[in-house]
């Protein structure tokens, strides 16, 4: 064996051991792997989410909530009422929370006024969103955004059966207002609910919207029936041929809840 050769197996050696001597010293001095060090580590699902972290955010393969119908419509001197019904093609999939926009436009596009709010609405479910009082002069159209829709995954659920009958509409002869509507709200779920929201469309013998209204209800205890009425305090055009009512309840609230029949304490898993 020449010189120059036990020389570079020496050197080999001291090499491993250094190498040896660092990957122990990090080892040893390395930070510990946690929930927020943006890896995919100690066991996790995903990048700081799974095992022994949170549980990852799920993706939903769900389609976007349809704009089935939109309408604006003169509500008094100066302002209009908006409406929109949406649709859900999602048999599986609900929302307890989207972002919707109402945008009233001039003839030449030119945003008038406009209206945001959030909104729920369940699996397979067509719905109404109203919205009053807005301060326009001569609209000539409306836009509908809905966006930030955030989904959830339904199982076993039952939609609350709120159901309103002796449906009716007259003009006042005497007294205050131009017009009103009647209805019985009947609470036909097992649930009491803090807050039931109500939806009026009247709409002519074509079907077009001429006039909106809502109102709310509150403390509906499970088989309970209740009245209701709305007035419209101005005349507005067209003649009325058709009432439509429709009343909701968020089921993702559990505050509105005032009893909780189930197991756990929920309403449906999702």
């Amino acid at each position: 064996m020449t010189r120059n050769y036990k020389r570079l197996i020496i050197i080999a050696v001291y090499l491993v051991i250094f190498f040896l001597v660092g990957l122990l010293i990090y080892q040893m001095t390395k930070p510990a792997p946690t929930c927020f060090d943006g890896k995919k580590n100690q066991r996790e699902e995903g990048t700081d989410c799974g095992g022994p972290c949170a549980p990852c955010k799920k993706v939903f393969m769900a389609q976007p909530l349809a704009v089935a119908e939109k309408a604006f419509i003169y509500g008094g001197p100066g302002r209009y009422d908006v409406m929109t019904k949406i649709s859900n093609p999602n048999s599986e999939y609900g929302s307890p929370d989207f972002s919707y926009e109402f945008i009233l436009k001039d003839s030449s596009g030119k945003e008038i006024d406009r209206r945001s709010g959030k909104g729920f609405i369940l699996p397979a479910e067509t719905k109404y969103i109203i919205e009053s009082n807005l301060e326009a002069v001569g609209p000539q159209e409306v836009e509908v955004i809905i966006a930030s829709t955030e989904w959830a995954e339904f199982s076993n659920y039952e939609k609350p059966r709120l159901d309103i009958y002796n449906k009716r509409y007259n003009l006042i002869s005497g007294g205050v207002g131009y017009s009103e509507a009647y209805g019985l709200l009947r609470n036909d779920s097992p649930f009491d609910f803090n807050f039931i929201k109500i939806n009026v469309i009247l709409r002519d013998s074509g079907k077009k919207p001429v006039a909106l209204n809502s109102t709310d209800m509150r403390t509906v205890n499970s088989r309970e029936q209740r009245d209701f009425r709305l007035l419209w305090p101005f005349s507005f055009p067209g003649e009325v041929e058709i009432v439509e009512m429709e009343a909701e309840a968020d089921v993702y609230n559990s505050q509105n809840f005032i009893k909780q029949y189930l197991p756990g304490g929920k309403f449906q898993e999702y």
